[in-house]
């Protein structure tokens, strides 16, 4: 059993106690060594100097509570006792940054020491006085304010937590519940950093061993371009508690077989069903925590990694329907790799292979941004970053995910062109979709022009122009060096594959003939997935799944009726619904005690896996193998994943005049009202129907408008329940014009 200290780890029983083999110990070398030589540990200088920077640091804001004691009149013992600490997490309290990184700080002041005026007033104006402090950039009205600036070349963000103290003690433990009572929720917010990455390292058996394996799979994720919590795939934190995981169900493994079983069981895993290090606690302070059967916006999470720490919440909410799909194909190709490793066939160098975005696709979106000087470039830089997400967004709900996006995670600047930078995002059909078929997104891409504009701080010089270029017709500014290459990377993984394995024509990549090739997640998840994943038409549709029982996305149609509580079309019955959000949270905690998880594991996984002297590769013997997906398949099998993902992020959306109303009218409330918006109601049966292999009735009309559906195409059947009588298909009415977008698009709005 995985613990800490005689301390369960994790809700379940670990899949493996097995030890480390003569081959896991060699390869864990060599990977140790594969990441001193790729730079990614700080010399010791660098170490000493992050350390003198955060001791100065923690001075100034003492400094500071004093003086702004005494500035609003408290008496002198509080001017005397008056203090502010500061607390590191990210990838620094983790212990696994690298050169050069950020330091995530964290400022926690007393209860006169107010965020606007104090920390964003005097203490900016302290900063900005001293020196050594370069770059200060304040960002109060941000979803986490910080203040970000260099002190002596270290690169530091800092939050501020008032909290409701008269004086701060040095030996605070802000890991206590308690010390959120009367917090608001922005200091709520910024104390979950520090929280949660404390939880983290309280949850993971072999901290060393967490710590080697997060450093790879985040310089794989860097490596593999889809790093980056803000382009919809995942960061820093959500690495970290896949990891966490792994480590929880894997307790004696060195990171070798902590990498190879990442993408094992990531391979498998069926989301939307949550990664949790620990029950869903519901806390005594009524704080809001991550539940899709009460929350609406949690049913739409696509890609649920829970925090640890109370309120517990979903850390991953930015991914989307594109962005998972290539997450999924990343980790199928992770697990492809590691079993041609296992067998000596390809080495480290190919598991971190960097993904030739250029060469995937025939079509892209160049995003280019301009500003007057560079201090309005970098302010303009991060407000379009923010919104880049909303492109892909608004591109799969206009289209119905039949044109799919891939955001490419950082931004490039032709050295020409002072105080400019752009931004790329692949194209392509889904699969299944006739080349003749054509997408006008003008009006699409206008929308988002119109959005980014809207930047309160706007100022004359700040421009954004999205134009679509053909591979061809790629900058070349956006190869190493500036130069294009002269033929198509060779020898890569995926190359190999075809050549070498006799990969089916049909798994290659539609649209990316000369690079790498990705393989649809909508072809190679199970056929019961589709069915259940994407009952859109109604999104409150997940009874109440019995305990022990296979989760929804695995269940028949048959099962379905036996295991889902009587269902109505336009939501719960009362009864139901009040059952099944009253048995939410104990669900977790039964599910953190039940031992009948491992029954059936027990005979086939134990007997081999818990003897340390097992022989080298034992593990990956079929039948093993076989084990352990019975014991992942048990893991998913528990009563929180009793939720359906819709394949639509309108909560990220909401901000959008033209959605407002019509989010506020979804169907997904827990009162049982109908569907009363039409618009979004056809987009998410069209989604439906396009990725449950179904045609659409719906598209984007080339003068921009959407084409007015009739009622009786708005319904998405159920499975075993009511179905509507059935309606003609018409032709969709889908134009995909990417010459004419350059003719509007490539202008400022």
């Amino acid at each position: 059993m995985g613990s800490n200290n005689g301390q369960r780890l994790g809700i379940t029983e670990p899949i493996s106690l097995g030890g480390p083999s003569e081959f896991d110990v060699i390869k864990t070398r060599e990977l140790e060594k594969y990441l001193q030589e790729a730079n990614l540990y700080e010399s010791q200088e660098e170490a000493v100097s992050r350390e003198e920077v955060l001791g100065r640091l923690d001075q100034i804001v003492k400094t500071w509570a004093k003086k702004i004691s005494r500035v609003k009149g408290l008496n002198e013992q509080l001017v005397l006792e008056a203090n502010a600490k500061i607390f590191t997490f990210g990838s620094y309290r983790l212990g696994v940054h690298g050169p050069g990184a950020d330091i995530d700080t964290l400022c926690v002041g007393p209860r006169h020491a107010t965020r606007e005026e104090d920390f964003f007033g005097e203490l900016h104006q302290m900063l900005l006085e001293m020196p050594e402090v370069t770059e200060l950039h304040p960002v109060p009205d941000a979803h986490v304010p910080v203040m970000k600036f260099k002190f002596n070349g270290v690169s530091i963000d800092l939050l501020y937590a008032k909290l409701s103290l008269w004086v701060i003690p040095e030996d605070l433990d802000i890991s206590q519940d308690s010390i959120l009572q009367n917090a608001d929720e922005q200091t709520v917010r910024s104390l979950n950093g520090c929280r949660v990455t404390d939880q983290i390292l309280r949850l993971v058996p072999n901290i060393q061993n967490f710590r080697t394996t997060l450093r790879c799979m985040r310089y794989w994720a860097k490596r593999r371009g889809v790093y980056s919590n803000v382009a919809g795939f995942l960061g820093g934190i959500n690495w970290a508690l896949l990891v966490a995981r792994i480590c929880q169900l894997y307790p004696n493994a060195l990171p070798n077989m902590l990498v190879s079983r990442f993408f094992r069981v990531y391979t498998q895993w069926r989301w939307p069903n949550p990664v949790m290090l620990c029950a869903i606690e519901e806390g005594s302070l009524g704080l809001q925590v991550w539940d899709p059967r009460r929350h609406h916006k949690d049913r739409y999470h696509l890609m649920p990694i829970i925090t640890p720490a109370y309120p517990c919440m979903n850390s991953s909410y930015n991914v989307s329907v594109s962005t998972l799909r290539i997450m999924t194909d990343e980790f199928q190709r992770g697990h492809d790799i590691c079993e041609a490793m296992e067998q000596s066939k390809v080495d480290w160098d190919t598991l971190f292979e960097p993904y030739a975005f250029f060469e995937a696709y025939k079509h892209y979106l160049q995003i280019d941004i301009s500003a007057e000087n560079a201090d309005d470039l970098r302010k303009w830089k991060g407000w379009v970053e923010s919104r880049l997400r909303q492109l892909t967004l608004k591109i799969e709900r206009y289209t119905y995910n039949m044109l799919q996006c891939h955001p490419h995670p950082g931004d490039f600047s032709d050295k020409t062109k002072p105080f400019h930078c752009s931004y790329f995002m692949g194209l392509q059909r889904k699969q299944g979709i006739n080349e003749g078929e054509q997408f006008d997104i003008r009006l699409t891409v206008d929308e988002f022009k119109h959005s980014v504009n809207k930047y309160t701080l706007w100022k004359p010089g700040m421009e954004i122009r999205v134009t679509h270029v053909k591979r061809r017709g790629l900058p070349n500014f956006v190869f190493p060096g500036g130069v294009r290459p002269s033929r198509p990377s060779k020898g890569t993984w995926e190359s190999r594959r075809v050549t070498e394995l006799k990969v089916p024509n049909h798994a290659k990549l539609d649209g990316a003939d000369d690079g790498e090739k990705r393989k649809r997640v909508d072809d190679t998840v199970d056929g019961d997935l589709r069915p259940t994943k994407y009952f859109a038409g109604v999104p409150s549709i997940s009874g109440e799944v019995l305990k022990g029982s296979p989760p929804l996305s695995t269940m028949s149609s048959s099962s379905l009726n036996s295991k889902v509580v009587h269902m109505e079309v336009n939501g719960f019955e009362e009864s139901t619904r009040e059952k099944a959000q009253n048995n939410f949270t104990e669900g977790l905690r039964n599910l953190a005690e039940d031992s009948s998880l491992n029954e059936e594991v027990d005979g086939s996984l134990k007997s081999d896996f818990t003897d340390p002297s097992s022989k080298a590769l034992s593990a990956d013997t079929s039948s093993m193998k076989q084990a352990e997906k019975l014991a992942i398949e048990k893991i998913m099998s528990g009563p929180y994943v009793a939720h359906q993902a819709i394949p639509q992020e309108f909560d990220e959306l909401e901000d959008d005049p033209e959605l407002n109303n019509q989010v506020k009218d979804i169907g997904v409330n827990t009162q049982g009202r109908s569907v009363a918006s039409s618009t979004v109601n056809a987009s998410i049966a069209a989604t439906a129907a396009s990725i449950n292999g179904g045609g659409t009735s719906t598209a984007l009309c080339a003068n921009g408008g959407l084409e007015e559906l009739e009622p009786a195409e708005l319904a998405v059947p159920l499975a075993n329940e009511i179905h509507p009588a059935p309606v003609p298909q018409r032709k969709p009415l889908i134009r995909l014009s990417f010459t004419s977008l350059n003719k509007v698009a490539g202008k400022s709005t």
